[in-house]
This record gives structure tokens, C-alpha cells and sequence, in this order.
């Protein structure tokens, strides 16, 4: 009797033991970022941390030590002073939706990670063991809020690799080995305040810091030189001790010339190294300061000589080469040879001749190409040999535009200016027409380029935009998408804006030209139901659309998180967002010459107006995608995919799929994709699609929230529609135009 009890008792606690079991087995995490922790874990060389697996389990579910969680996702990863040891690899890239990363104070070793994830917006390496360089991968996390690597054992120069991170608010690269000059995309640093550059082996001037809006900088103990930009004294918290700085401007002598006696300093020798280089005797004697001087005044001497011969032998080679050319250059243009056409000669002459000619070019316009702005230079030096008889207009647009103080070019009034012959091929826009040349191709123009096929588009530039968002500050972040941030824009007469800044993979999908032309085709896809484009702006290495702001978000929020908009979409309201949703397809398969393709049609790309009308965002930009497997893969982690995605195939039709998808949202209230449901019904169209046809299932699946405030017939009508569009074979399904028909039946 004892035997059997016991035997009870063991079943009974085996069942309980299976029963706290089975939840665990429901793991709240996103299975990626499992994957990410997993190769985290053993990268660190499996420290003890509390909670953290070798394989599986749910960082978000089991309250890993550092673990930050935002319902599935992992967001923060804070393990400051864990006793860390081992590498970080290239585990942290996995992350889909991190936002900060904390590993600051402590012992982890290697390199710097190759990249970061592109959500990241804080990351702390600080007080570690790191060595290497600084990855210039670092351009492609461009939400970068603060960057911290300081007291670590890096090396080499720091990559010019900062043209992105506008957003970039502090940046610590201090106790580390850094060598080399500041990169000039430092300038392109505009939201930059605190910059701590101390204790590296840092030179050259610091002339590309003195425009940033910085409030703390410390330079200290590094080599820099050169005169102190007049702006940076200004600088409230300002470091600079320890450096061989020049109180006056560097005078324009020869170079000094090595010393000759070997450990002694010298009077030619630079102020620090007299200072801080090796001690030299007390007293020197007269005979041998004497001795010093003479050799130094021979060598002189003898240098000079040579430069005479060689500048006078340069100088009547010159002279004979243009004695050739002069009368026959002064006759046809009317002027000195020593004016303008000298400069646009760089254009098609040979290389030394361009570096003589540019000697007679004002400083700003010479330094234009190489300000690092993300000007082609080969592009501005570009026009073709057969456009010689329009060297005058060339003069005048050069006197007009590249005599300008500061560091754009002035293209206000260049229609004047530009030259009469046709351009090369590169320069034509898609309907043939010839846009602006030379110049006038430059990114970082006022207004980059004027074209016919922009007209009803405007330029801005990214320091208004950056203004009207305060620079893209996080409190008018509305959200990250496939190919980059939106932020809310608020213009000086109150008009609200939607501006997308494309994120760095994005960008260097298309050439300047490429981009125009998109902005161009995006332009003419004008619809009620598609998002209008107000404008854009390509400077400085940026790219941003700036669109409609539409008032009520997503319609995805609106089914899914909002629920005051949600209980608004009554079933006219839902039929209606379908119809003007069909109507915007309509409009980019059939009207847009040529078809145009949406590639990412998904309830999170459907905007609502005040009035709940419906407008579909990203019209146009499916060549910004890089593939399209990679566009398959993200939508099919949203459920819209067409199952043509798997061969890599994408039409008209795929969209008329995702439009389906859509509508199934709209009937079920249920996301395309949710995976805190059972399994069976986590993907919404392999569940909806087999109750479509069973009208007493139909009615089940109706979002709750209409309360049966719709007639059966309008419902039925509605889940043949939905049936017809999610058609596994493409060419069962039918033309967008005919879904309009349907809808406009049951309006």
C-alpha cells in the first residue's frame, strides 16, 4: 500500500512537472534575437551570466541579466562592469531592433565590430581591451545618437566614415592610439555637442571642427597644430592643453631642414620638440653654433638655386607652349588668357597643366571637390571635348558660381548659363531632354539639379530639413521602415511635413542621376489615394523624400494599436479604405507610364487622412530595394508575400496578392502575421482562406469591434474578393482594375 502511494505521488509530481514545462516551451522572444544572444553568449566565452543559455531559451520571457525587452523584441543590452571577457564578433548585427548597447567597463578583447544593427542609436565599448581600428563600416548606422570607444587600445586614423550620422549628439574616441589627421566627414557632424578626442596621437589643424554646434570639446595631449580656429575658443567646455599649437598664423617658408647634429635640438626645431624631446646641453659653444649655421646656410642656398633653375626652365617651357595658343585663344574669346577660360581648360587639358591652372583659381573654388560632401569630383571636371565654342558661357557661369566665398554653389539663375550643344549621354534625363552640366551636377548645390521632370517637386536643403525636424530629433522620429527613418517636419507657416531619410545601403543604390530620375517617376504617380511627394533633397551625401503628412498614422496602427481610430472604421469606413487602396494600384499598374510595380504593399504603407481616406506611401521606390529575395524575406515576416516570393519572381500581380492581405486585415482586424497566436493562426491567410467560402465561419472570423453592423451579402462579397486575390497561381487572380469595379458596387 506504501509502494503504490509513493508510485502516485511520483506520477502526480512527474504531470506537474510537464505542466510548468509546457509554457516555457512558448518562448516570447523573436526567435532572431535568440539566435543573436546565443552567438553573443559564446563569443563572450559563456560568462555566468544569470539566465543566459548556450542554445535557446527566451532572453525576454526569462529575464536574462542586461536584457531589455519591448514586448518580443530585444531592445537594450546594458552589462556595464559584468567582468566580461572574450570578443563581441559580429553577433551583435543580428539584433532586429536594438537600440542601445552597453558594454562599457570591461575586459572584452578583438576588434570592433564590423557593423552595428541599424536601429542601434547608443553604443558604449568604453574601458575595455579592444584593438584594431575603427571599422569605417560605422556609416551605416545612421540613427546613431552616441558613440562611446574611449580608454581602449585602438589604432590607425580615424575613418572618414561620418557623412550619415547626422543625428550624432556625442562622440568619445580619447585614450586610445589613434593617429593621422581628422577625416573631413567630421563637418558632416552637424547634431555633434560633446567630442572628446584627449589622449591620442592625433595631428594636423582642427579647421573641420570649427562649425560644429559643440558645447564640450577636449583635444588634450595629442600633436595637433596650427593656429586654433577663432570659433572653437568660444566653445564653453574647452580641453586643449598638451598640444604643440601656434599662437600665429604658419608662415608660407620652406620646409626645415634635418638637423645635423645628431640628439641636439635646434633653433629650427619646432617649440614642442625643444620642449618635449630629449634634454640638450645647458650651453652650446660659440664655435660650434657657428659651424651649424654655415652648413644650414650652404644647404640653403643650394636648395634655392635649384628651385630658381627649375622654375625658370618650367616657366619658358610654359611660355612657348602658350605663345602657340594666346593670339588665336585672345582672338576668339575677347580676353586675357590669364582669366576664366584658364581654369575650365582643366577640363580636357593634361594633368600637370590642370594643377598649374588652378593655382589661378580663388582657394574656394579649388577646394570645392576635395570638401568631402559627397561630390564626385570626377563629375564636376566632366565636359566633353566637342563643347569648345561654349567656353564663354562656361566663363561666365564659373565667374558666377565657383567665385562664391563660401562652400556651395549658387545655382539660382544658371539657366542662363548653360551650355547649347546637347550634353553627353549621362546627362539625359529619361524623356531625352538635357539637364544642367559641369557644375551645375554637383550634390551640394543650393538647388542640385534643374530639370523639366522635377518641376512640380521642390529642393530643400538638408539644413532646413534638419531645422523643420529639429534635427531629426526622437521626438519627431515616426518610424523606421525597409529603406530608412521618417520624421515629422514642421515648416515656419505651420505646414507639416513627412520627410524619409534613406538610409546608407539605400542611398548607394543609384547614382546621382539615377536618384533624379526616381525623384522624377515618383512625381508623376500623382493619385487622391497615393501620398504626394512635396520634395527632396540630395546634398552632402544625403538623400531624403519629403511627403504629405497624413494625421492618423498606419493602417496598421489603426487595427492593431490604436484604439480610438480603430472603433472609427466601421464597415463603410473599411470598404472605403479598400476602394481608394485598389484605386492607388489602379493608378500605378495602369495609368503610370511605364507600370509601375509597388514590390512592398502592406498595411503598415497605408496612410489615413483626418478623414480616414486611405494613402499608399512608397509608390515608386521598389528600385531602391536591393533584391528581390531580400524584399520577399521582410515581407514575408509580415505575412503579405505572394508565394511567388520563393522563386524570386515579383509582378503586378504579387501586388494584387498583398492587396488581398490587406483587405483580410480589414475583415478580420487580425495582423497579417502575429505570432503570439497558436500556431495554427499565426500566418492570416492560410487560416482565413479555408473559412472564406463557409458563411457561419465567415462570421466568426469578423473583427468583433463592427458588432455586426454589416449586412451578409456585403460580407460575402467582400471574402470573394479577398478568395480571388490571394490565388496561389498568379494568373488567377485578376487585374486591379476589376477589384475596383467590385468595391465600387458595394460602396
Amino acid at each position: 500500500m506504501v509502494r503504490v502511494r509513493w508510485e502516485v505521488r511520483m506520477q502526480l509530481l512527474i504531470g506537474l512537472m510537464l505542466i510548468l514545462t509546457v509554457p516555457a516551451s512558448v518562448a516570447l522572444t523573436d526567435p532572431q534575437d535568440v539566435i543573436a544572444m546565443n552567438s553573443l553568449f559564446v563569443a563572450l566565452g559563456c560568462p555566468p551570466l544569470p539566465g543566459w543559455l548556450l542554445v535557446g531559451g527566451d532572453p525576454c520571457g526569462d529575464n536574462w541579466q542586461g536584457v531589455a525587452c519591448v514586448f518580443s523584441s530585444i531592445t537594450s543590452l546594458k552589462l556595464n562592469g559584468a567582468n566580461l571577457g572574450g570578443q563581441l564578433g559580429d553577433s551583435l548585427a543580428l539584433f532586429g531592433s536594438i537600440i542601445e548597447i552597453d558594454f562599457g567597463s570591461n575586459h572584452i578583447g578583438g576588434s570592433i565590430p564590423k557593423s552595428f544593427p541599424p536601429t542601434v542609436r547608443n553604443v558604449s565599448l568604453s574601458n575595455n581591451q579592444f584593438i584594431g581600428s575603427i571599422p569605417g563600416s560605422l556609416s551605416s548606422s545612421a540613427q546613431l545618437l552616441e558613440l562611446s570607444l574611449d580608454n581602449n587600445h585602438l589604432s590607425g586614423e580615424i575613418p572618414d566614415a561620418f557623412q550619415p550620422l547626422t543625428v550624432l549628439n556625442r562622440l568619445d574616441l580619447s585614450g586610445n592610439n589613434l593617429s593621422g589627421q581628422l577625416c573631413p566627414s567630421l563637418m558632416n557632424l552637424s547634431s555633434l555637442s560633446t567630442l572628446h578626442l584627449q589622449n591620442n596621437s592625433l595631428v594636423g589643424t582642427l579647421d573641420v571642427l570649427q562649425d560644429l554646434p559643440l558645447q564640450d570639446l577636449n583635444i588634450e595631449n595629442n600633436l595637433f597644430s596650427g593656429p586654433i580656429p577663432p570659433k572653437l575658443l568660444g566653445i564653453p567646455n574647452f580641453r586643449k592643453d598638451g598640444n604643440p599649437f601656434n599662437t600665429t598664423i604658419i608662415p608660407s617658408a620652406l620646409p626645415p631642414a634635418p638637423s645635423f647634429v645628431a640628439g641636439a635640438p635646434t633653433s629650427y626645431e619646432h617649440p614642442w620638440q625643444q620642449a618635449n624631446g630629449p634634454s640638450s646641453p645647458a650651453m652650446l659653444s660659440t664655435a660650434r653654433t657657428r659651424n651649424f649655421f654655415t652648413a644650414k646656410t650652404v644647404t640653403w642656398i643650394a636648395v634655392g638655386g635649384i628651385l630658381v633653375v627649375i622654375v625658370l626652365v618650367f616657366c619658358l617651357l610654359v611660355r612657348c607652349f602658350k605663345g602657340r595658343r594666346q593670339s588665336k585663344e585672345e582672338k576668339k574669346h575677347g580676353i586675357s588668357t590669364y582669366k576664366i577660360p584658364r581654369v575650365n581648360k582643366k577640363y580636357s587639358e593634361s594633368p600637370l597643366q590642370e594643377g598649374v591652372q588652378m593655382e589661378k583659381v580663388p582657394k574656394e573654388a579649388v577646394m570645392k571637390p576635395l570638401d568631402n560632401y559627397g561630390v564626385d569630383s570626377n563629375r564636376v571636371v566632366v565636359i566633353p571635348k566637342p563643347q569648345k565654342e561654349t567656353k564663354t558661357e562656361t566663363k561666365s557661369f564659373a565667374e558666377s558660381s565657383m567665385y562664391k566665398k563660401d562652400h556651395s554653389i549658387d545655382m539660382t539663375d544658371d539657366d542662363e548659363f548653360l551650355p547649347r550643344p546637347p550634353p553627353p549621354p549621362f546627362f539625359l534625363a529619361n524623356n531625352g531632354t538635357s539637364n544642367s552640366v559641369g557644375p551645375a551636377r554637383v550634390t551640394t548645390s543650393r538647388h542640385p539639379l534643374k530639370s523639366p521632370d522635377l518641376s512640380s517637386v521642390q529642393v530643400f536643403t538638408v539644413g532646413s530639413l534638419q531645422q523643420y525636424t529639429n534635427s531629426f530629433s526622437e521626438e519627431n522620429f515616426i518610424g523606421a521602415g525597409m529603406l530608412g527613418s521618417v520624421y515629422r517636419a514642421a515648416l515656419p507657416d505651420q505646414k507639416i511635413l513627412a520627410v524619409k531619410k534613406l538610409d546608407s545601403t539605400a542611398c548607394t543604390q543609384l547614382s546621382d542621376e539615377e536618384f533624379l530620375d526616381l525623384v522624377s517617376n515618383i512625381s508623376k504617380a500623382k493619385h487622391a489615394n497615393i501620398v504626394k511627394l512635396v520634395g527632396y533633397s540630395a546634398e552632402h551625401g544625403q538623400r531624403l523624400l519629403v511627403y504629405e503628412y497624413c494625421t492618423n498614422g498606419t493602417l496598421h496602427d489603426a487595427l492593431h494599436t490604436d484604439d480610438e481610430i480603430h472603433h472609427k472604421l466601421t464597415w463603410s469606413v473599411r470598404i472605403r479604405v479598400a476602394l481608394g487602396a485598389a484605386r492607388a494600384l489602379e493608378c500605378l499598374h495602369e495609368a503610370c507610364q511605364p507600370p509601375v510595380v509597388h514590390h512592398n504593399f502592406k498595411s503598415a504603407n497605408l496612410l489615413l487622412d483626418e478623414e480616414l481616406e486611405v494613402h499608399v506611401s512608397d509608390c515608386g521606390l521598389a528600385p531602391l530595394i536591393l533584391s528581390p529575395s531580400m524584399s520577399g524575406h521582410l515581407l514575408t515576416a509580415y505575412g503579405s508575400a505572394a508565394p511567388e516570393f520563393d522563386s524570386g519572381s515579383y509582378t503586378h500581380q504579387s501586388d494584387v496578392y498583398s492587396f488581398g492581405v490587406v483587405m483580410l486585415e480589414l475583415l478580420t482586424g487580425r495582423k497579417a502575421y502575429d505570432r503570439s497566436r497558436p500556431r495554427g493562426e499565426q500566418y492570416l491567410v492560410r487560416w482565413a482562406v479555408p473559412k472564406l467560402h463557409d458563411i457561419d465561419a465567415l462570421s466568426r472570423m469578423v473583427d468583433p469591434s463592427l458588432n455586426g453592423a454589416y449586412t451578409m451579402k456585403s460580407l460575402s462579397r467582400f471574402a470573394d474578393i479577398i478568395s480571388s486575390c490571394v490565388q496561389r497561381e498568379p494568373e488567377f487572380r485578376p487585374r486591379i482594375s476589376e477589384i475596383v469595379q467590385e468595391l465600387l458596387q458595394m460602396v
